[in-house]
């Protein structure tokens, strides 16, 4: 630790422009975990908050694009309740749709159509909760784009009026869109495209996306037999995320963003280590003319390079957890998460230590011949 500490003073330059790019880097895993985590909640946050462990959607249905185009009969409900280990089966429905107050704001709307007063009916933080036809509760988010308790909002192209009559503590949000629970027979005139006052196919009161399955504590649903009895296709409540418009492809892309910033991370590293031993390679031989063992050096070449990868990362992390909060409410889809964040940070220090002790091990064919001149 003395040799590692001694060079960390006297080459301070050398390991502050190393540390810089360590940094430099460490802001943009903060930014980048920041932006995950901002797209994830964005695009199925209302998907989490539902106390489901399973989705069953129509038999053959497209995985990816199952909420938009599944389609099950009410009564597959009550066959799934009727499986073991199941504590709830509820119809559930998701559709997208414009709508807009009376004072003029348009949003997009995620409906939840569900039972009032099943387990999937999520109350209310703000107001009331749902009680009745064309009452609707809405996400934290759409009152922050301008809707409120108390107003009505119409939906486009139908004119179906639905009265805001509470609202919910968090985000719940749906590819993007925010999220509005509204009663299952609302949801499906709606999703039948009645306008006010016409007829609804009866039919239409049979329809919903999917049946939402709870399992009872500890039990383990035989998903594959709930699927036959049910004439049905499941999905875990993770595996279906992916059948949120974009989510897939977004996280996808970031990860794959992360991976390379990883693995460059590791090779910059190793890289200015890899030169920092070649030009010690002198002293390093003096050093083991003297006695100094090989595994003395490695110890000491890595509490060096530990010390200059936790101090960059503590830097980069907290300039950009400094930069990240800058961006709250820029309607960017940015969250940070401290496990998140703690995670990235360890994987850059351990990353980065590995592309160091790659370099370092050159120690080991450091000839201590070279100091006495052997080379010449």
């Amino acid at each position: 630790m003395f040799l590692a500490v001694r060079e960390l003073r006297f080459a301070r330059a050398r390991f502050g422009l190393m540390g810089a790019v360590v940094a430099l880097i460490a802001v943009l895993m903060v930014l980048l975990s920041g932006l995950s985590t901002g797209l994830v909640n964005d695009g199925v946050s209302g998907l989490q908050r539902l106390p489901v462990t399973t989705f069953a959607f129509a038999e053959g249905v497209q995985r990816d694009s199952a909420f938009s185009r599944s389609e099950i009969d009410t009564r597959t409900a009550s066959v799934w309740k009727g499986q073991d280990g199941v504590a709830e089966a509820e119809p559930f429905g998701n559709m997208l749709v414009n709508a807009r107050n009376g004072d003029g704001v348009q949003i997009d709307l995620a409906l939840f159509g569900v039972r009032p007063g099943s387990y999937l009916d999520p109350g209310a933080a703000t107001g009331e909760r749902m009680t009745g036809p064309g009452e609707i509760v809405v996400s934290s988010t759409a009152i922050d784009a301008g809707i409120a308790v108390g107003d009505t909002v119409v939906v486009d192209r139908l004119g179906t009026q639905l009265r805001v009559v509470g609202s919910l503590s968090d985000q719940h949000t749906f590819g993007h869109v925010d999220v509005g629970y509204v009663p299952l027979r609302t949801w499906q005139e709606i999703h039948a495209g009645s306008r006010p006052g016409e007829p609804v196919p009866e039919r239409a009161y049979s329809a919903a996306t999917a049946v939402a399955i709870a399992a009872k504590d500890g039990a383990t649903l035989d998903l594959p037999a709930g699927d036959r009895a049910a004439g049905t296709q499941s999905m875990t409540v993770e595996e279906s995320f992916g059948a949120s418009p974009g989510y897939t492809a977004e996280t996808s892309t970031l990860t794959l963003i992360q991976v390379f910033l990883y693995a460059i991370s590791a090779l910059v590293v190793g890289a200015f280590f890899t030169v920092w031993t070649i030009q010690r390679r002198h002293e390093l031989a003096v050093l083991r003319a003297i006695g100094a063992s090989t595994g003395y050096l490695l110890r000491d070449g890595l509490a060096q390079a530990l010390i200059l990868l936790v101090a960059a990362t503590a830097v980069g992390v907290a300039i950009g957890v400094g930069g990240g909060s800058l961006l709250d409410g820029s309607g960017m889809p940015f969250a940070l998460d401290p496990l998140a964040v703690l995670l990235a940070a360890v994987l850059l220090v351990t990353l980065g230590l590995l592309g160091a002790a790659t370099a370092i091990k050159r120690i080991t064919a450091v000839d201590p011949l070279t100091a006495l001149g052997g080379n010449r």
